[in-house]
């Protein structure tokens, strides 16, 4: 690379950095839900830690016949329901059907459709989404100190990424009170979501 300096940091990391700087904020888990999930934490200090935080991976689920991961075969893991995965497979349960050549992404973008649309089908895909975020919310905080949470991803997008966080803070505030009253999610602007990795990332080499 010559005189050009770097670092090589996993883009959960920078994601947790950047909503760090942009929010002042600490002890900020960042998830990522997409075409997988990508996740994030900086500590008290404002710091990454260097540990490994792929979320997709850590069991959420630990029904016997909990979905399983056709990458690592693992069951119940956080991609299955945090990902554009999850609303594919929500879909026929929630009375939407799509032809199996039609790609996951394609399937996300006729649901967020139907969102916006106030389609009652669309919206009980992102209400099952969001108690499972919450739920998660909890166990996650097994293992880490959270006092923010920031959503972001393909599946946050639009009028669904509400009631994810609605349907989320409810569940967290019924069953895990004293979690909710440290809480605090963000989510960020359009701003954000473009610059604000590679800000955080320019900030990461030393000079």
């Amino acid at each position: 690379m010559g005189d050009l300096p770097f670092d090589v940091v996993n883009d959960g990391e920078v994601t947790a950095l950047a909503a760090s700087l942009a929010f002042n904020a600490t002890n900020i888990l960042g998830i990522a839900m997409g075409t997988s999930l990508a996740a994030g934490y900086c500590d008290r200090d404002g710091q990454i830690t260097g540990q490994l935080n792929e979320l997709a991976f850590v069991p959420v689920d630990y029904r016997d016949d909990a979905p399983v991961d056709e990458w690592s075969g693992d069951v119940g893991c956080g991609v299955q329901y945090f990902s554009q995965q999850a609303v594919a497979r929500l879909a026929p349960t929630a009375g939407l059907e799509h032809p199996d050549h039609i790609p996951l992404a394609e399937r996300l973008a006729d649901i967020q459709s139907l969102m916006e649309r106030d389609d009652e089908r669309a919206r009980r895909i992102y209400e099952s989404i969001g108690v499972y975020l919450g739920y998660s919310i909890a166990w996650f905080a097994r293992w880490y100190e959270i006092d923010n949470l920031v959503t972001l991803g393909r599946v946050t997008s639009g009028a669904g990424g509400e009631i994810i966080i609605d349907s989320a803070l409810e569940v967290v505030r019924c069953e895990f009170p004293e979690i909710a009253e440290r809480l605090t999610v963000q989510t960020p602007d359009e701003t954000f979501k473009r610059h604000g990795q590679a800000i955080a990332a320019a900030s990461l080499p030393s000079l």
